[in-house]
């Protein structure tokens, strides 16, 4: 049974930092691209970051680049988000997802975690 299982979000102020994590687990993922994607209230799931296992090639949108960093630990089968700089407009569920693709689209991945909560405070 595939799971992706987020940790990590919580609240903090606005230019602060939050590290998430997303462990996989129940295949092999070394063909898959891993996305992590945020939905806020009333609006929809929004990219924010994916690497391809295979190479670590990531890919960022404009609204995080610079500020944001995916990574991947392949012994611990596990992908980070590393957030810095903070902004309120960032607060939303995060969720980490895998899929063959890699694209910005929310439907060319397979898998998807629970999501977790990030608060940012102004």
């Amino acid at each position: 049974q595939v799971q992706l299982v987020e940790s990590g979000g919580g609240l903090v102020q606005a230019g602060g930092s939050l590290r998430l994590s997303c462990a996989a687990s129940g295949r092999t993922f070394s063909s898959y691209a891993m996305g992590w994607f945020r939905q806020a209230p009333g609006k929809e799931r929004e990219f924010v970051a994916r690497i391809w296992w295979s190479d670590g090639n990531t890919y960022y949108p404009d609204s995080v680049k610079g500020r944001f960093t995916i990574s991947r630990e392949n012994v611990k089968n596990t992908v980070y988000l590393q957030m810095n700089s903070l902004k309120p407009e960032d607060t939303a569920v995060y969720y980490c997802a895998a899929g063959l693709v890699g694209g910005v689209n929310k439907d060319e991945y397979y898998y998807w975690g629970q999501g977790t909560q990030v608060t940012v405070s102004s």
